[in-house]
């Protein structure tokens, strides 16, 4: 069984590992011994207009709260750009490759300082002040990086919203998060298809209507197609920025001053805005990258993730540039306009650090080896993967075949919430289980809870749980601090609930099990149900609703989702209609694999919908239903089967539990 191998360091004997295992087993005793201690000495990776004397503040119970490095003074973009001006100025900080571009953008430290301190002064001039919000929707472009690093030098909150999202779904976040400005493109390209983003923003806009405070846009123009400009609001990016100083004394921000704000889906409907705080952000930033990610000169690290996501907040910006390191974008996908592309770039810009999501990895194995042996890869030296767990078969294949067995890799989990790494290996140092998040870094204590919330030591299998407070942790959901308390706290007292489940084996490796509420992972874009159930309550059509996840060979989960149509409407749905109407509402990487108008759904005696049938029935897990006793009419079941088995291809002699959706 691949679950049951273990492979030493010793393997990787050219990775130049960051520390001796007795070191980082020292590094682990300390932090269990001196907490404060330990992250203060953890502080100076980064830079500091005053040092702080002080750890971490705060409770895990009753009005949660939770403070780090209070009496410390520090600005993100210091800590990011000016610390490396006098010995790095001109090593390049970020590549940007653009498809339909001959040459990516190579930009130094110095270039980034200069572009950063223009749109900083633009900001500023537009009256965007210290706490404002300010929207970013922008595709990966360089612009991206400099927006989120300038709001952070003029003491602004950036939100970033992926690009993916629907109209509605921006109008929702602008009005939520109430941004003053708005940084967006004309569009972008994404394979052959044309993502106008400043149509949807227009769109998204007009739908927020007196509910929106944004007073400027600014349009990135991508291409030569003429865009639609509002007087008095809209300003060409280039055209009015670089017309601004190259300088900007930056904002000294309190250590627990917000930095940015990033929208997660919940399980209960509307989405949430998660609140990070820049002093202790940064900390956590530079220090898990600089763990898992050591940054060697020449080293290149290119993580494939959206900066709309908070692994692009860590690993593409703040955590990379805070080590000093070079970080790529890239706007391509990994198999067009042929497979293997993403191996191309690789070679191309001689990247040596990979980090892409399980998802891609699956992409890649279904292109074939052939795909990766006809490419060189020799720069690689290592492979990292996070948001979602990765079976131990993929995991081997990446290490196989992209990483010739030469270079080591790390899986790793964390969430919008934790900021950072939570578990994950530190390569070279430390064995490596294929299919394993491997052990919290040090400075992290991790619970297994049973189903009663209490602690349980030894192997285990259960909640997942973190007893103590770290500096990337989040503070709060915006607006809403009875909320964050209910969502994380709620469950053991006196630890954080992330939410997920997980096993801990005899050696102390974690093994993420998914998710323990109603949010469904799609290719590492967590998606809550209620979302798509609320989204789909308001077609007059609809009577109810439910949405599941399921299994997917590519994505991890796909989104399943069945619905009753009111009687006697003058316009019929259609489970294409349904699909459109979800994708058009909340983005389309929402789109439903499934979509199954049914007469009812399974209910207890009181009502509620039993989902746990529902998903079974979707995966086509049908031997093994378990006790229907409870249902009000178990006669449901048999027809819902019926349902789902005719939409389903079947290949001559498949079952329904074992064939693989079409």
């Amino acid at each position: 069984m691949s679950e049951n191998i273990t492979i030493p360091p010793t393997q990787y004997a050219d990775y130049p590992a960051l520390m001796p295992p007795a070191e980082l087993a020292a590094m682990q005793r300390y932090a269990r011994r001196d907490p404060d201690g330990f992250w203060l000495q953890q502080a100076k990776r980064v830079h500091w207009h005053r040092k702080p004397k002080h750890g971490f503040t705060g409770s895990f119970t009753g009005d949660v709260s939770i403070s780090w490095f209070e009496d410390g003074l520090i600005n993100a973009s210091v800590c990011c750009i000016d610390k490396h001006l006098t010995d790095k100025a001109d090593q390049v900080a970020l590549i940007s490759h653009r498809e339909d571009r001959a040459e990516a953008e190579k930009i130094t430290y110095a270039m980034l300082h200069e572009r950063v301190c223009r749109l900083s002064n633009a900001l500023v001039h537009l009256g965007v002040e210290e706490g404002h919000r300010v929207a970013i929707c922008l595709p990966m472009i360089s612009e991206a990086v400099v927006a989120m690093l300038a709001c952070a030098r003029i003491g602004a909150v950036h939100v970033v919203l992926f690009g993916g999202f629907s109209a509605e779904g921006i109008a929702e976040r602008i009005i939520d998060s109430g941004a003053v400005a708005v940084i967006t493109a004309s569009e972008s390209m994404r394979g052959n298809k044309i993502v106008p983003f400043k149509a949807i923003m227009d769109e998204a806009l007009c739908k927020a209507g007196a509910e929106s405070g944004v007073r400027s846009v600014l349009v990135v123009r991508t291409s030569d197609a003429p865009v639609p400009m509002l007087p008095g609001r809209d300003y060409d990016f280039h055209d009015f920025v670089d017309s601004f100083e190259a300088d900007f004394v930056p904002v000294v921000m309190r250590a627990e001053a917000p930095l940015f704000m990033l929208y997660t889906s919940g399980s209960t409907g509307k989405p949430k805005a998660v609140v990070h705080a820049t002093g202790g952000y940064m900390v956590w930033a530079a220090y898990t990258m600089g763990m898992v990610y050591h940054h060697q000169p020449g080293d290149v690290l290119w993580c494939t993730a959206d900066v709309a996501w908070i692994t692009g907040h860590t690993s593409v910006v703040y955590g990379l540039l805070a080590n000093g390191g070079t970080t790529m974008i890239s706007d391509s996908l990994p198999s067009y306009p042929a497979p293997g592309r993403w191996l191309d770039l690789v070679d191309e810009h001689k990247v040596t650090m990979l980090f892409t999501a399980p998802t891609a990895v699956r992409a890649m194995m279904a292109d074939g080896d052939d795909v990766v042996n006809a490419r060189n890869l020799e720069s690689l030296r290592l492979l990292g993967v996070a948001g979602e767990p990765i079976s131990p078969d993929a995991w081997l294949w990446y290490h196989d075949v992209v990483g010739k067995k030469r270079c080591p890799v790390v899986d790793t989990w964390w969430q919008t919430e934790t900021a950072g790494i939570v578990l994950g290996p530190v390569p070279g140092v430390q064995p490596l289980k294929p299919g394993s998040a491997s052990t919290p870094l040090p400075g992290l204590e991790m619970v297994i809870a049973d189903t009663q919330g209490r602690p349980v030591q030894g192997p285990a299998e259960g909640s997942l749980c973190i007893a103590r407070s770290w500096p990337g942790q989040a503070r709060t959901i915006w607006k809403d601090h009875a909320r964050f308390c209910q969502t994380y706290f709620g469950m053991v007292p006196g630890h954080y609930f992330t939410g997920d489940g997980a096993r801990r084996d005899a050696d102390g490796y974690y093994w993420i099990t998914g998710r323990m509420d109603d949010v469904i992972n799609i290719a590492g874009h967590r998606l809550g149900t209620a979302e798509v159930e609320d989204a789909l309550a308001a077609d007059h059509r609809i009577v109810e609703s439910a949405a599941v996840g399921i299994p997917h060979p590519v994505k991890g989960q796909a989104l399943a989702v069945f619905v009753i149509q009111r009687q006697n409407v003058a316009t019929e749905l259609t489970e294409k209609g349904i699909s459109r109407l979800i994708s058009g509402m909340l983005g389309r990487y929402a789109t439903p694999e499934a979509v199954y108008l049914v007469p009812d759904l399974p209910r207890t005696r009181s009502g509620k919908i039993v989902r746990r049938l529902l998903r079974k029935i979707a995966s086509g897990e049908v031997d093994n239903l378990g006790d229907l006793s409870s249902l009000n009419d178990p006669s449901i079941v048999r027809m819902l089967c019926d349902r789902v088995w005719s939409h389903m291809a079947f290949d001559e002699g498949a079952t329904p539990r074992t064939q693989a959706r079409a």
